[in-house]
């Protein structure tokens, strides 16, 4: 008598089978789910492309903002450089010191932890810069002698603040045979602070603009579950859940949002595109040490991803509180 030992086998396989195609159903069925919802999103709003245009447009102006002002206020800080944030501190000697003593005394400044490099300049430099000059020419012409001290350009090191700098020129006031030091630190901390503010600001405003697009997303949202109230209600009693309802209005937040943030992005550029010409002009009158810095690439990948998210969670804020309403 032959057993059938194999068939035990055989079921085995089969409801192993059967139980792996049962626990995948549930995941299958979520993702496309997912996919379509992405789809209809889309589809629903290209079948209002007046209304999607006004809500993408109104969200990618509050989001250019910021942008624009992060790109206004980094070029302020580049116009800062060209203009010398941290200039050289100007030592004028006293009448009628010789250049030894003058070289001994940019030796000894030069040794300072402080002060990365000195430059002395001669009385006889300092004439022909003035001959240079629009004006000084000929009234130079009459002076029988050269009145002009020499002087030291001491340059701070890269990385000192406001005080250290100021601490610098109360040491070289001191130094003997010094006669005036000129350094224009108020104005390096008057630059930082406004600088400062303006960091401050542009965060303020990103974070605002940010609510108010969040809150054009929301509004934008309520309204089209409202639209659909019955629809909702309906799939809602054949015993739809509240996260199936919602997805499709969930992508629709989503696509608002990344639509909006390109949006964003390319205004930005368009501002960064319209400073080239009058940035190159000015860049000329100081000798080309002013260029225009752009946004950086990272800032712009970030943008229309954080914008997604933005859409994402007004969406979602609105549409659970409409649907514990309508429930």
């Amino acid at each position: 008598m032959n057993a059938p030992v194999e068939k035990p086998e055989a079921e085995s396989s089969e409801a192993a089978e059967r139980s792996h195609h049962t626990r995948a159903r549930p995941f299958a069925s979520w993702r496309e789910h997912h996919i379509w919802s992405a789809v209809a999103s889309l589809r629903r709003l290209g079948s209002r492309p007046f209304g999607t245009l006004l809500t993408v447009a109104v969200m990618g102006l509050a989001l250019a903002l910021p942008l624009t002002f992060y790109l206004l206020l980094g070029n302020v800080q580049h116009l800062g450089d060209a203009l010398g944030r941290n200039p050289a501190i100007s030592v004028f000697l006293q009448p009628g010191q010789p250049g030894s003593v003058a070289q001994l005394l940019a030796k000894q400044v030069g040794e300072r932890n402080d002060v990365a490099t000195v430059t002395l300049k001669t009385p006889q430099q300092g004439m022909d810069e003035l001959a240079k000059m629009q004006g000084f020419s000929d009234a130079l012409q009459v002076l029988d002698d050269n009145p002009l001290p020499y002087v030291l350009q001491v340059q701070p090191k890269d990385g000192l603040d406001a005080a250290t700098i100021d601490r610098l020129a109360t040491d070289l006031r001191g130094l003997h045979g010094v006669d005036t030091v000129q350094d224009s630190g108020s104005w390096r901390q008057r630059l930082d602070a406004l600088l400062g503010v303006g960091d401050r600001i542009v965060l303020l405003l990103a974070g605002l603009l940010a609510l108010a697009a969040l809150l054009v997303v929301g509004n934008t949202v309520r309204v089209d579950i409202a639209s659909r109230a019955e629809e909702i209600g309906v799939l809602m009693l054949v015993g739809a859940s509240r996260a199936f309802v919602r997805r499709p209005y969930l992508y629709a937040g989503i696509w608002y949002g990344l639509f909006s943030g390109v949006l964003a992005v390319l205004l930005a550029l368009l501002v960064e595109w319209s400073l080239l010409g009058p940035v190159a002009q000015l860049s000329q009158a100081y000798a080309g040490k002013l260029r225009i810095g752009g946004l950086p690439p990272s800032l712009l990948l970030a943008v229309p991803l954080a914008a997604a998210v933005l859409g994402w969670l007004g969406a979602r804020l609105v549409s659970a509180w409409q649907l514990r309403r309508a429930a």
